[in-house]
């Protein structure tokens, strides 16, 4: 029985050395993050709302290839392994190794001692967890994953409500972009005419240079159009993980092309504020906190442990693997520090102050939360009334050109004004792309305001 114990306990070790081994070794390479998995985050089928596939494309893209919404995944792995790794003490750990001892003892002390000894020790050592501070250390870092696993939650809306804000302003630039062109034609129109009325002395020169300095105006008006479109293209770029030398190969929607579908709620239930991503985190990180005192206080309780040899040796002179040349032993006993030279007490006060502090950033954090989703309410109603107006103006100026072109037509007006009267078409049609792209992005900021779920 003994040999067949030991043939036993040599397979064991084997077994667990060559799973440690396999784990050192053989997962070298990372895990893979999966990003099917991530866009659940966002609510991917809410953007279908927005009638733009090329939207929902670049905030897929985004998903697979942000480097730091990556960057969080990785973090969460990182804890995710920590809660292993903290898990660990609660087992009880194994080792073995071996051992060579050269030894002389007198004769008149000791005749047929071997006096080149071949050991194999084994250690087994446990902390039995009487008092479960371990079980806590476990949990408390199981909260801790937690919070990380809301944090990259509210990464990923973040990013896809980003990679959409960009989006949308890009396309209300290229529209932009569009309008000034034309403007820019009149009021070239408009200075043909006016150095033509000035050469046969109908007008004097500063009426030709105020012409010029209005041209002048609006191509700077185009120019900057321009600047901050590249300057958007190539923030788009970074957010989906691609060089900013393809801003060309981007795809979009000019802004008049792009609506929302759906109706926005005029008001949002508590329900949907307390599964924000970040109240989640906020109420893991007071579970810890919380759990983290009880650790602290049970460092005052003494540490049982329990710890057992068995080494195999050529000492008895006998066979290597049998019982008489063994040495095996067995000891179990607990610790209790007496001074620490009030270190524990301490401790446990710094986890008191840290639970009352994560507790108010809790609070605080609620309170974020309804500020947020009631700003995004109050912003929506009135943008949606001032793109209201802005369609009235629109309409009320293209009833002006039909006018004003029935005037020309009769001669009751010059050229001029009518080209005058296209030129405020166009600026209302700016002014529209202007407010449609605010209420469209107000949307956007109340569903990041509710954690995606909207």
């Amino acid at each position: 029985m003994r040999k067949i114990s030991t043939a036993i306990f040599l397979f064991i070790c084997i077994f667990l050395i060559k799973n440690s081994a396999h784990a050192f070794w053989g997962n070298n390479q990372a895990t893979v993050i999966n990003p099917q998995e991530k866009i659940d985050y966002v609510n991917i089928n809410w953007w279908d709302n927005y009638s733009d596939s090329i939207l929902k494309e670049y905030i897929i893209k985004a998903i697979e290839n942000n480097h730091d919404a990556k960057k969080a995944s990785w973090q969460v792995e990182e804890y995710k392994q920590m809660v292993k790794y903290q898990f660990g003490a609660e087992l009880p750990t194994l080792s073995f190794g071996t051992d060579y001892v050269g030894i002389h003892v007198p004769d008149a002390i000791m005749k047929d001692f071997n006096k080149n000894i071949l050991a194999v020790p084994f250690n087994a050592s446990y902390e039995a967890d009487v008092f479960l501070k371990n079980r806590d250390k476990t949990k408390s870092s199981k909260k801790a994953y937690e919070s990380n696993k809301f944090q990259e939650k509210s990464t990923y809306i973040s990013l896809a409500s980003d990679v959409a804000t960009v989006y949308l302003n890009i396309a209300k630039l290229d529209e932009l972009i569009c309008l000034q062109q034309e403007i820019i034609k009149i009021k070239k129109e408009v200075l043909t005419r006016a150095e033509s009325q000035y050469l046969r002395g109908v007008i004097a020169a500063p009426e030709v240079n105020n012409t010029k300095k209005d041209l002048q105006s609006a191509k700077n008006i185009l120019d900057d159009y321009v600047k901050s479109r590249d300057k958007l293209l190539t923030r788009l770029m970074v957010l989906i993980g691609d060089s900013a030398c393809n801003i060309s190969n981007i795809k979009r929607n000019l802004i008049k092309n792009i609506e929302y579908k759906q109706t926005i709620p005029t008001e949002i239930p508590s329900e949907v504020l307390f599964v924000r991503p970040d109240i989640l985190a906020a109420e893991a990180n007071l579970q810890k906190a919380k759990i983290d005192v009880r650790v602290a206080r049970k460092d005052f309780l003494p540490s049982v442990k329990i710890r057992a040899l068995y080494s195999m040796s050529t000492l008895g002179g006998a066979n290597f693997f049998s019982w008489q040349s063994a040495i095996a032993a067995v000891m179990a006993g607990f610790t209790q520090d007496i001074f620490k030279g009030g270190q524990k007490v301490a401790n446990l006060k710094i986890y008191k102050a840290r639970y009352e502090q994560i507790f108010e950033t809790y609070k605080q954090t609620d309170l974020n939360a309804i500020k947020e989703v009631s700003d995004s309410l109050l912003i929506i109603k009135e943008d949606t009334d001032i793109d209201k107006n802005t369609i009235s103006q629109a309409k009320l100026q293209t009833d002006n050109l039909n006018r004003a072109a029935e005037s020309s037509k009769r001669g009751l007006i010059s050229v001029q004004a009518l080209l005058l009267e296209r030129e405020q078409v166009l600026i209302m049609s700016q002014n529209r792309a202007n407010s449609k792209t605010n209420r469209l992005i107000d949307y956007i900021t109340l569903y990041k305001a509710v954690g995606g779920q909207l």
